[in-house]
């Protein structure tokens, strides 16, 4: 029984391990590594009684205590983690070609968002909710971070 439970502690922590280094966040793996560990405790209560339980315990927070501490104080994962960082923004200075009251055609139906040519270039554009229709003429009201407003000609 020393090694069903022994077993149950050790690969619950490994779970447990596993889920604070590769997979970050609240997930199944660490909730069955705990489940798991606990398991193994509860077992060595039952099987071995109160005093060899608690001492099972008291071995198995220790050990977790000082495989966390390990795993982050000696760089252990420097190997796997990632350290560099993407700082390059997507379609920088797309939007400068575009002017307010600049006007193009609708090569797709705005519903309220779709495709517009401007100056022989397609865009992704939104209309301010309303529909409208492929072929119609629209002109830009607003050109923005968050994309280009326009509008239909009437």
């Amino acid at each position: 029984m020393w090694l069903v439970v022994s077993a149950l502690i050790i690969f619950g922590l490994l779970l447990v391990i596993v889920e604070i280094v590769f997979i970050p966040g609240t997930t199944v793996v660490g909730v069955f590594g705990v489940i798991i560990t606990l398991a193994g405790v509860f077992f060595g209560y039952r099987e071995f009684g109160t005093g060899t339980g608690h001492l099972i315990l008291g071995t198995t927070a220790a050990t977790f205590g000082l495989l966390i501490y390990y795993s982050f104080r000696s760089n252990a994962w420097d190997n796997i983690s990632l350290k560099s960082s993407i700082n390059s923004r997507n379609n920088e200075g797309f939007l400068e070609s575009f002017a307010v009251n600049q006007e193009g055609i609708c090569v797709s139906a705005l519903r309220p968002v779709g495709k517009a040519e401007f100056n022989k270039r397609l865009v992704e554009v939104s209309s301010e909710g309303e529909y409208v229709d492929a072929g119609t003429k629209v002109r830009i009201k607003e050109v923005s971070a968050a994309g280009i407003i326009v509008v239909q000609i009437p």
